[in-house]
C-alpha cells in the first residue's frame, strides 16, 4: 500500500479510501478517517479519470493545449504527495497494527505492567515508511517531469503506461500473495533508492520551471551578476546532468559552475571546459553553448525566468553572442529559405557605365 499510493499518490489515497468505505459497515462508515469518506475519494478519483482521459488523448491534442495540463499534473501530484507522506502514511501505519498486539496484552491480562510493543514499533516505523514514501514519490514524479518537458506526446502516453504498469504489479501481487507483494514492493523501494539523486534533480528542475511559467517571473526579473541559477546539460566533470547551480567568471577569467549537493551540501564548483561559448535562444529557456565553429554544445540550461534576456546574460559572462537554437534556429532558416528573414545589408553598387563599341 505505502509503494503504490508513492507511485500516484492521488489514486492510491482515493482507492485505499474507497476500498475502506466500501468494506466497512453502515454503523462504522462515519467513524471511518478523512480519506475514506465520499467527499474525499469520490473527488480524488473523479480528477484521476479526467487526467487519464487527457493521457489518452495526449497524442492527439497540440502541444500548445496540452502543456497547461501537464503543468497542472505536476502541481497535482506535489500537493498530494505532500498530503499523503504527512497525513496518509502516519495514519496508516497507527491504525495498521503492522506487528500485531505481541505479548503485551496477555501479560497486562495477567496483572503485570506491561508496554504495548506493537504501539512502540509502529511509532519507531514511522519516520521509515515516510522515507521510503518519499523515495518512491521523488521517481514516479520525476517521470512527470520529463513528461512536462518532452515535445513528444507518444513519449509522454508511453511513459504514464510504464508508470501505470508497475502500479499494477504491485496491486496484483499484493493480491495473488501478500508476501510476494512485500517483496516486491521492497525491490521497487531499493531500485528508486539507487535512482534517489536524478529524482531529486528531475523534481528540482520542473519545480523551477513550472514555477517560473505559472508566475510569469521573466517579465518581472532581472538577471544580476553573481545570480545566473542554470542546470547542467550534460555531465561536468563528476557533476551529473540537471545540477541547479550558478555560472559565473572565475578569478581566473573561466567560467565555472558553483553548486551545492542537494541544494544544502557545502559548496563546491567545477571549472566549464575552455573555448568560446553563445546564449543559445530557445522556446521555453535560454542555453549556454559552447562552439567550435559551426557546431555547438549545451552545457547549461537557464529557468524560463531568463528567456527574453539573452543579451543581459551575455553581458554578465562576457559571451561571443547570442544565437537561436532548436526550434527556433529552424523557424529562421525556413523563413531565410523563403526570403522572409533579415536581409544582410551590402553597400551600394555603382552603376554600369556604358561603354561605346569601337569603330
Amino acid at each position: 500500500m505505502l509503494t503504490g499510493v508513492a507511485i500516484s499518490p492521488l489514486l492510491g489515497v482515493g482507492a485505499v479510501g474507497a476500498w475502506k468505505y466500501f468494506e466497512a459497515t453502515a454503523e462504522t462508515r462515519p467513524r471511518l478517517p478523512w480519506f475514506a469518506q465520499p467527499w474525499f475519494w469520490l473527488p480524488a478519483l473523479l480528477l484521476v479519470g479526467v487526467v487519464f482521459a487527457k493521457d489518452i488523448a495526449g497524442p492527439v491534442v497540440p502541444t500548445v493545449l496540452k502543456k497547461p495540463l501537464d503543468v497542472a499534473e505536476v502541481i497535482e501530484n506535489k500537493l498530494s504527495g505532500l498530503v499523503a507522506v504527512g497525513a496518509f502514511v502516519p495514519l496508516m501505519i497507527s491504525v495498521s497494527s503492522l506487528f500485531g498486539s505481541g505479548d503485551s496484552s496477555s501479560l497486562a491480562a495477567a496483572g503485570f505492567a506491561a508496554i504495548g510493543w506493537d504501539s512502540v514499533l509502529n511509532a519507531l516505523l514511522t519516520p521509515f515508511a515516510m522515507i521510503a514514501f518519499v523515495i518512491v514519490w521523488l521517481a514516479a514524479h520525476a517521470i512527470n517531469v520529463i513528461i512536462l518537458i518532452s515535445p513528444f506526446g507518444t513519449v509522454d502516453l508511453a511513459l504514464k503506461a510504464f508508470r501505470a504498469f508497475i502500479l499494477s504489479t504491485v496491486t496484483f501481487t499484493s493480491f495473488a500473495n501478500p508476501w510476494l507483494g512485500a517483496v516486491w514492493a521492497a525491490i521497487i523501494i531499493a531500485f528508486c533508492y539507487c535512482i534517489a539523486g536524478w529524482s531529486f534533480r528531475a523534481t528540482v528542475c520542473g519545480t523551477v520551471f513550472v514555477t517560473d511559467l505559472l508566475l510569469r517571473r521573466r517579465r518581472w526579473f532581472t538577471p544580476a551578476a553573481g545570480k545566473l541559477w542554470a542546470f547542467t546539460s550534460r555531465q561536468l566533470e563528476s557533476v551529473p546532468v540537471r545540477t541547479y547551480g550558478q555560472v559565473r567568471r572565475g578569478e581566473s577569467g573561466r567560467l565555472e559552475f558553483a553548486f551545492r549537493p542537494w541544494l544544502v551540501g557545502s559548496p563546491r564548483q567545477v571549472m566549464l571546459p575552455a573555448g568560446e561559448y553563445v546564449v543559445g535562444r530557445g522556446i521555453i529557456a535560454p542555453e549556454l553553448h559552447a562552439t567550435v565553429g559551426d557546431d555547438s554544445t549545451s552545457l547549461l540550461r537557464f529557468p524560463p525566468r531568463f528567456k527574453g534576456h539573452e543579451e543581459r546574460i551575455r553581458e554578465l559572462i562576457n559571451a561571443a553572442g547570442v544565437r537561436e537554437i532548436g526550434l527556433l534556429a529552424v523557424w529562421r532558416w525556413i523563413k531565410e529559405l523563403f526570403g522572409f528573414g533579415p536581409q544582410p545589408a551590402f553597400p551600394p553598387t555603382e552603376p554600369a557605365q556604358s561603354v561605346s563599341p569601337p569603330a
